[in-house]
């Protein structure tokens, strides 16, 4: 019997398709370019604002030097450099694209790292930038896919350790803030060289991993300034918002006495949401018409609440300010019918059966009675809710919030002790005790869970269903897959037209060509060596790109 081309199950009933972009690995390798500079800011991690005089003086500097077309001054960015207050940062991203692509509009996918909104070591972990191994890989799996991954830092900097739970909601506040400008002006710069990048400027969707999932969500949400001004985000010793736009811009992140972006004229919506932890800032701000959302959050996560409840800082354990979690802003999400483009799909894979099976279900929870259940709403359709043990510990915050995480034991932040630790441990230690089965294989089995449950919703919401490519692989079919020395193309549809193939390597060379003048053709592979190739048809009704495997 033959075998058709990695045939995947029904993304949709009635829908299949055969395997190509998107939803499957069709590309072997990955091309980064590491530490691009999207933005250049003000760094509130390394400045020093108690003296305003010279803060206002480094400013004149340094926006006078942007003016005038010169470079902002060395002494800037230096935060040894005594010669200044005012420091300014460098924003990078890494940019991730499938080798041997064809493709030139490609859709965006963000990664927006998680980290507390300080450094790792800093922020009590080891995690915390766009190097962490949760960001290169999944950049690297969505890569593979057909998309264009790009996995972007941002601006840290804020003060966990303050007494003050009012200054501490602020400060973190305000960093969740600049992270969001940072992400619209990431958006604004990546919509402006979208011919470049190869990417559909149409076509833009959010990954946000713990903080970045606070980002993601708000970012996604956050729409007007009245939404900055409900009463938890007003400072009771100024009965205004903890957030000054006179001093740190607007929603879009223009504006502001200190802030350096600049408007291009590009616009910086963007059509889904997904978030693994955080949670949403405030459930007022989700509305009709924002992004799409899918969801990954565990239940008992210690950190950020699952339905509606306060964040608490990994550092100190201390509570910061209210919010709502999955199961929460899903339910209203799909109400809303923001959902739309995938909830009036019909899914029945394994991971979306996973999924549905925990809603309306409840578990037992991390604090004591009354409070020790928690049920899973049940209209919350592309939310994947995590279930890992309870923690028998009797130590709350050893339950596991994040378990897609991973690192090296033997890395510099992982192998410090941490200070003030009594018995002294290392940073792995500690992340152990919080994800005792911390590995890469079982971080990565998790981001396989995500993709395989994320990325067809995804596919109907960014509209990569149904356009020529699918429609044409859905006309062809190439087998065995391996093969050995010949492969069998046959083409279903008597009305595709097809005078020629190329067989393409992981590079985008063409390794042979030939003739098509059949429905039914052999093709001798004879003369290629073992590796992962392209079989690309160029037909009346658009191009093929089928990827295989010579053995």
């Amino acid at each position: 019997m033959k075998k058709r081309l990695l045939l995947i199950m029904a993304l949709a009933s009635g829908v299949t398709f055969a395997q190509t972009r998107y939803n499957d690995e069709v590309f072997s390798q990955v091309n980064v370019t590491s530490d691009v500079t999207y933005a250049t800011n003000i760094d509130f991690l390394t400045s020093d604002f108690s003296d305003p005089a010279q803060v206002q003086a480094d400013l004149t500097a340094i926006k006078t030097a942007i003016a005038t077309g010169q470079p902002i001054p060395a002494t800037y960015y230096d935060p040894a450099d005594a010669n200044s207050d005012l420091k300014v940062t460098e924003v990078k991203m890494d940019i991730y694209e499938p080798v041997g692509d064809t493709v030139s509009n490609r859709p965006l996918a963000i990664y927006i790292h998680t980290g507390n909104f300080l450094p790792p070591g800093v922020n009590g972990g080891i995690n915390g930038s766009k190097n962490d191994s949760s960001a290169i890989v999944m950049c690297e799996k969505l890569a593979k896919r057909g998309f264009v991954a790009i996995a972007a830092n941002y601006r840290l900097g804020w003060n966990p350790l303050d007494p003050n739970q009012f200054v501490r909601r602020a400060q973190l506040l305000n960093a969740v803030y600049r992270a969001i400008h940072d992400m619209k002006e990431l958006v604004r710069v990546t919509r402006a060289d979208a011919s470049n990048l190869g990417i559909d400027p149409t076509k833009i969707a959010f990954f946000g991993e713990g903080s970045g999932g606070y980002v993601a969500l708000a970012y996604a949400t956050l729409d007007k300034w009245s939404e900055v001004e409900i009463p938890k985000f007003i400072n009771p010793a100024t009965s205004s918002s903890f957030v000054d736009s006179n001093q740190v811009g607007n929603i879009e992140g223009l504006g502001g006495l200190l802030n350096l972006y600049e408007d291009n004229g590009q616009p910086t919506d963007i059509s889904f949401c997904l978030n693994m932890g955080g949670a949403l800032a405030d459930i007022s701000w989700l509305e009709a018409g924002d992004p799409a959302m899918v969801a990954f959050h565990s239940v008992r996560d210690p950190f950020a609440p699952f339905g509606n409840g306060t964040v608490v800082v990994p550092t100190t354990q201390e509570d910061v300010v209210d919010v709502s979690g999955a199961n929460v802003f899903m339910q209203k999400a799909n109400q809303l019918g923001n959902n739309a483009s995938f909830t009036s799909q019909t899914f029945n894979d394994p991971i979306t059966q996973a999924a549905r099976a925990r809603y309306g279900q409840t578990y037992a929870y991390i604090f004591p009675a009354p409070f020790d259940t928690i049920s899973v709403n049940t209209n919350v359709e592309g939310l994947y809710p995590v279930i890992r043990p309870l923690t028998t510990s009797g130590n709350l915050f050893l339950n596991v919030g994040s378990p897609w995480q991973w690192w090296d034991p033997n890395g510099p932040i992982a192998s410090q002790t941490v200070p003030g630790s009594n018995p002294p441990v290392t940073y792995h230690q500690q992340g152990l005790a919080g994800n005792p089965n911390m590995s890469p294989s079982f971080g990565r089995t998790y981001q396989d869970t995500i993709l395989g449950y994320a990325v067809p919703r995804m596919m109907f919401t960014l509209n990569l269903i149904g356009n020529e490519e699918y429609a044409v692989n859905n006309f062809v079919d190439l087998y065995p897959n391996p093969a050995g020395n010949e492969l069998n193309l046959t083409i279903t549809d008597a009305d595709l037209v097809v005078n020629n193939f190329e067989v393409l390597n992981t590079g985008g060379s063409v390794a042979m060509q030939g003739e098509v003048s059949n429905l039914s053709n052999r093709i001798n592979i004879t003369q290629l060596s073992k590796g992962v190739y392209f079989l690309k048809l160029n037909t009346n009704k658009g191009t093929s790109l089928q990827r295989f495997v010579k053995q």
